[in-house]
């Protein structure tokens, strides 16, 4: 699955370049591993508006994705690959050979009828899961847990993969997409291969209203508000905001650390590239 580019019949559809479904299934998902899904318009359950930019959008359905993999030494059938509407990722239905089904992120290059487990001995290849003590170091993974047995956390996203470095007795290293480089607990489980659609990143939607489809409001630049509304607004004319670049909660916007999270300073080896 590729790109598709459009010819400008339209004014909306010059520049306009999308992900190539054409593989993926055309209906509707699995009913029984779907449940509804309410928006929240970036509102708390006080009615507070605490995510800005938030709000309409197109109606969706969850799709209850298998993070645990915890059907052992099951085989399973790959019945086809799906969009999903709730992550950038494609996912994969799969059906084991009890007749259940679940779906879980689909990696790159799995295809419709290929096979895949969850065991401690499985084969290294794309959409088989095992512990990361039974995973050869040099692996590309994704869909890694940080705590074993509370399902996959960390490279859930489209094109996102880990690579295992090392391991010792307790520990494994684990270099992430990002550059950074943790330390996983080798009983925690993860998944062979690298997230599916890794052209996420390359489409452009080249309209207003596209945007507007997926629930994404208008951003207002802070020095066209009024000083009372941000800390960039106000003044005479066109003004550049008068100060350093901040957020609207005076947070510097120039890349100040605001990571607070003491528990797990001590995981991280490496920092992520700036």
């Amino acid at each position: 699955m590729g790109l598709k580019q459009f010819k400008p019949i339209t004014s909306s559809q010059r520049g306009l370049v999308l992900i190539d479904k054409t593989e993926l299934h055309k209906g509707k998902p699995l009913k029984k591993l779907t449940r509804g899904l309410t928006k929240t318009g970036g509102r708390n359950n006080y009615g507070h508006l605490t995510a800005r930019r938030k709000g309409g959008g197109h109606k969706r359905k969850y799709r209850i994705i298998d993070f645990k993999r915890n059907q052992l030494d099951k085989p399973a059938n790959v019945e086809r690959i799906e969009y999903d509407p709730n992550r950038s990722a494609h996912i994969a239905l799969i059906k084991y050979n009890d007749d259940e089904y679940s779906y879980i992120i689909a990696p790159q290059k799995l295809k419709i009828g290929d096979s895949i487990v969850s065991s401690d001995s499985a084969e290294i290849k794309p959409g088989n899961c095992m512990l990361l003590k039974n995973i050869p170091t040099d692996t590309i993974i994704h869909n890694i847990e940080i705590k074993p047995g509370k399902g996959a956390q960390l490279c859930r996203s489209a094109g996102t993969y880990g690579t295992l470095i090392g391991k010792d007795s307790e520990y494994a290293q684990v270099r992430l997409s990002s550059g950074e480089i943790r330390m996983i607990r080798v009983n925690s489980k993860a998944t062979i291969g690298m997230v599916s659609n890794p052209d996420k990143k390359n489409i452009k939607l080249a309209k207003a209203g596209r945007k507007r489809w997926l629930g994404i409001k208008p951003v207002v630049r802070g020095v066209a508000m009024n000083p009372v509304d941000h800390p960039h607004g106000g003044g005479e004319g066109r003004t550049s905001g008068g100060r350093n670049p901040v957020s609207r909660k005076g947070i510097s916007a120039k890349g100040k650390k605001t990571r607070n999270n003491k528990r797990t300073d001590r995981f991280i080896l490496k920092r992520r590239k700036k």
